[in-house]
């Protein structure tokens, strides 16, 4: 996995967006400090990490062990996953990939919508559940995506079209735009999206809940 830069108030903030994003505690990933910010009336700086997940000490070669490690996941998260959906009385079938990194597991099914939640926030808690308890019987980590009917693939495509339409409108009105307040996973969306824009930078601002991505020209 790359290097995921963040940029918040504080580096303890940082740290723990790191954490929801990325679905792991603080001891399972590197942090290196970029800026570490400083607070002011006027001229505040926000603090900026990069974070990358650690590389566990595994005893084979590292291309059969990581493709052991993806079926380990498969097979794991796919029962934790039935017997949850078991344990709510829910009917869904999972369909689960290991060719590609991060590992990703759709539940098909009717009737769904109760997993995903008001802004995909339920769904972002049962991913977060079964990461830990994935990583907790493996003593490993390996990225992990959990989706409802293929929802977060529809609402990542609509943010990546949503992102560069809100870059165009940046630079053609040479005036920065705010989104409305999104979970970890979609900012990151959007951050990704225009990393490598021309003319634009992207920010996080605000607390909690209500943590936002603002959309900026390069010179602002």
């Amino acid at each position: 996995m790359e290097e995921l830069e963040i940029t918040a108030k504080s580096v303890e903030q940082a740290t723990r967006e790191a954490e929801e994003q990325l679905g792991m505690s603080r001891d399972q990933f590197e942090v290196v400090v970029v800026k570490k910010g400083k607070s002011g009336l006027f001229r505040g700086e926000e603090a900026v990490i990069k974070v990358k997940p650690r590389n566990y000490p595994l005893s084979t070669s590292e291309d059969t062990v990581e493709q052991a490690v993806r079926e380990d996941v498969v097979g794991i998260a796919t029962e934790v996953l039935e017997t949850l959906l078991g344990l709510m009385e829910l009917t869904g079938v999972v369909e689960a990939s290991s060719s590609e990194v991060p590992v990703t597991l759709n539940i098909e099914g009717d009737d769904l919508g109760i997993l995903i939640g008001r802004r995909g926030q339920t769904l972002a808690c049962l991913q977060h559940i079964v990461r830990l308890m994935v990583a907790g019987q493996l003593q490993t980590w390996l990225p992990l995506n959990v989706d409802v009917c293929g929802y977060k693939k529809c609402r990542y495509d609509s943010l990546q079209a949503l992102a560069l339409r809100l870059a165009d409108q940046v630079t053609s009105r040479h005036r920065a735009i705010t989104l409305e307040p999104m979970p970890a996973d979609e900012r990151r969306i959007i951050h990704i999206t225009l990393t490598d824009h021309p003319d634009v930078v992207t920010q996080s601002t605000g607390e909690g809940e209500g943590r936002k991505v603002v959309i900026l020209l390069k010179q602002d």
